[in-house]
């Protein structure tokens, strides 16, 4: 069943799913991996899906739960490259369309590509 509504519970189970979907993923995987580990039960992991919870309440949501500095971890990840953004939308993208209707889907798609887009600009990629 899809939501209809974006609330703070549903984001954090589509973070789980889409991100068991991205340690799957070849083109994607290894960058989480080398930073988290490959299981998702681990404290990293948690602390990392609470920590993207936070980021994806407070752009949807409007909440002020998120204090962080979303490119800043990126900076300096070897590799990454636009196919490695454009992967990570392709997954996202699939997830979001799984997890929602069309109409919340589309709002995580837009704000996704927005904040894609703005990492490669910075990135310089």
């Amino acid at each position: 069943m899809q939501d209809q509504t974006i609330t703070r519970k549903n984001i954090r189970s589509m973070m789980d799913r889409f991100y068991s979907q991205v340690l799957k993923d070849e083109i994607v995987a290894d960058f989480f991996i080398d930073k988290l580990g490959d299981e998702m039960i681990s404290d990293e992991w948690q602390g990392h899906l609470d920590l993207l919870s936070d980021f994806w309440a407070s752009t949807i949501l409007s909440e002020t739960s998120y204090k962080g500095q979303p490119v800043k971890p990126h900076i300096h990840m070897e590799g990454l490259q636009r196919v490695t953004f454009e992967r990570w939308l392709e997954l996202f993208f699939e997830t979001v369309d799984k997890y929602y209707t069309k109409e919340s889907a589309d709002i995580f798609k837009t704000r996704s590509q927005s904040i894609a887009n703005n990492f490669m600009r910075v990135l310089g990629i």
